[in-house]
């Protein structure tokens, strides 16, 4: 079925402007790729052919087809696709997590909520699992379906997650009092403030934790510290400021930098390249 549901998706991704499927994204590449640094966004993402390595912070994740990726909360994440070629392109399908739908269903499952986990994990595909999601891929041979059925198939498929070994990790970021619910809050901080030095007694006061404890959960929640967080989100924002085509003294100054050789150190530290050099790559990548 995997085959099956690559070229099917592999299809549709090439398509300039085929149908879509509310929340779903398709992926796909013909070679492999070095490690590119991104935000994931809370989701679930199957790879139909190929196989992918993600860092986040400290920890290295890899999936093909016999696993899946599920994320709670938004990471700072570098992803490369390690098995791809011009005859067996790499595919693979993405699912926003829709947090009211989430919430409603962790009130239906009626599980005990689990102790203290990360916000992202690998889990092993099952069989019902995969027919989810083919049957929701299948829809974009037949659009007129999209608006009855994608909402029901979503449905099963974050049902299926939740009884599923990897259920606690969205169980805890339904609920309101979790860590990984705590740690999110700070993150919505970081990231409405990353322009700016921020206090770790800040974020401290945002989960009435003591400096240690949160300290603690953030690293266990994202594998990385707040400073590590906070540089990831300003460098990453600096290089979208880049490729719209800002000059890299004003792009350093206007995420919160206060020294550009330290910006040029760092951003090429994290992307590879210099700041100009890349972004004037990245531009020309789009033309």
């Amino acid at each position: 079925m995997h085959e099956t549901l690559a070229s099917l998706a592999y299809r549709h991704a090439i398509l300039p402007d085929g149908p879509s499927i509310p929340r779903v994204s398709l992926h796909v590449a013909r070679e492999t790729s070095w490690p590119i640094p991104t935000l994931y966004r809370p989701m679930l993402g199957i790879v139909l052919r190929g196989a992918k390595r993600v860092t986040i912070g400290d920890r290295t994740l890899r999936y093909g087809t016999n696993h899946y990726f599920v994320g709670s909360i938004d990471v700072p994440a570098s992803s490369a696709i390690i098995e791809a070629s011009a005859d067996a392109p790499y595919v693979a399908a993405r699912l926003e997590i829709d947090q009211d739908l989430l919430s409603e269903l962790v009130v239906d499952v009626n599980r005990d909520f689990d102790g203290e986990t990360t916000a992202f994990a690998i889990g092993v595909m099952t069989s019902e699992l995969l027919d989810a999601w083919y049957r929701m891929l299948r829809l974009l041979d037949a659009p007129n379906e999209i608006d009855v059925l994608a909402p029901l198939i979503e449905r099963e498929i974050m049902f299926r997650i939740l009884q599923g070994p990897q259920g606690a990790l969205l169980r805890q970021a339904a609920r309101a009092d979790s860590r990984i619910s705590q740690v999110r809050n700070t993150i919505a901080h970081l990231r409405a403030n990353f322009d700016r030095r921020v206090r770790t007694e800040e974020l401290v006061e945002i989960t009435g934790m003591s400096a240690a404890t949160f300290h603690r959960h953030f690293r266990s929640v994202t594998a990385m510290s707040p400073l590590q967080y906070q540089k990831a989100l300003r460098l990453q924002e600096a290089r979208r400021r880049l490729i719209a085509g800002a000059d890299p003294m004003g792009a350093a100054f206007s995420v919160g930098y206060e020294s550009a050789s330290q910006f040029s150190r760092e951003y090429t530290r994290m992307f590879g390249t210099p700041p100009a050099r890349d972004a004037a790559r990245l531009r020309a990548s789009k033309n």
